[in-house]
């Protein structure tokens, strides 16, 4: 049986301030049992976020690592060795935002996965389509080859310690979502092209719809099938908002 997650990426948001005041407020939220919850802050109040959640059942991932393993030169970037050290236990690969802006290839990506599983770091895969290429027929066909590149690399059974959050580039911060059957039908095909590869780690891996996912429209997305959860983005930035989505998800 799956569990379901419910993950909040803060993105380039946050003052030390700012960081003080959602901890404190993360820690007064009532939580649900089974569902796993998590929080990606910037890298720089990582510690602050991990210290400030002693005791609290929210752990805690970065937005990004390097593509080496372990310290190094490598002026500007943090390792997977370095992030466990801080206290990380998940780390975002393949974000839209980093795949566009940065220009972040599957070859980069695929050596980022490899280096977060390699310290114990549990990767979230982020894979989707963008708007033209979904008004163009082509979504499947992006994300079949955004998740087969790992596939290809590092075999099917790296997903057995790895979660995959399917984000329509265009759903995300625009406050367009993807209807329920619409994510649900993506879900089901990333599922279908793992299990075509091995069944029992298709059946394992949890699958996170993110894209505007609010309180108001949590239920009813979590309620498909394939999808396990969700990866939020503005709304994880409001402790309230962010606790509802995950007692939505805890029902």
């Amino acid at each position: 049986m799956r569990r379901t997650m419910v993950a909040g990426n803060w993105k380039m948001h946050g003052t030390r301030a700012s960081v003080a005041e959602l901890i404190n407020g993360l820690r007064h939220l009532a939580l649900p049992g089974g569902v796993d919850i998590a929080v990606f802050p910037p890298c720089l109040h990582i510690t602050q976020v991990v210290d400030g959640l002693k005791g609290k059942s929210i752990q805690v991932g970065a937005q990004n690592s390097a593509v080496e393993a372990m310290q190094g030169a490598l002026t500007g970037e943090i390792s997977s060795s370095q992030l466990v050290d801080a206290g990380c236990s998940y780390v975002l690969v393949g974000h839209s935002e980093r795949r566009q802006m940065m220009g972040e290839r599957d070859g980069t990506l695929n050596r980022k996965f490899a280096a977060a599983q390699a310290c114990g770091l549990i990767p979230v895969l982020c894979i989707g389509e963008t708007l033209e290429q979904r008004e163009s027929g082509k979504t499947l066909e992006v994300v079949s080859r955004q998740l087969g590149s790992i596939i290809e690399e590092l075999g099917v059974g790296a997903f057995a310690k790895a979660v995959i959050a399917y984000e329509p580039v265009w759903a995300i911060g625009t406050g367009l979502t993807a209807t329920p059957q619409q994510a649900q039908d993506v879900h089901a095909a990333i599922r279908a092209q793992l299990a075509a590869e091995n069944s029992e780690v298709a059946q394992g891996v949890r699958l996170l719809y993110g894209g505007s996912v609010k309180a108001a429209n949590a239920v009813e997305l979590f309620g498909m099938p394939d999808i396990d959860g969700g990866l939020i983005g503005g709304a994880s930035l409001n402790a309230d908002e962010f606790g509802a989505i995950c007692r939505a998800a805890g029902n």
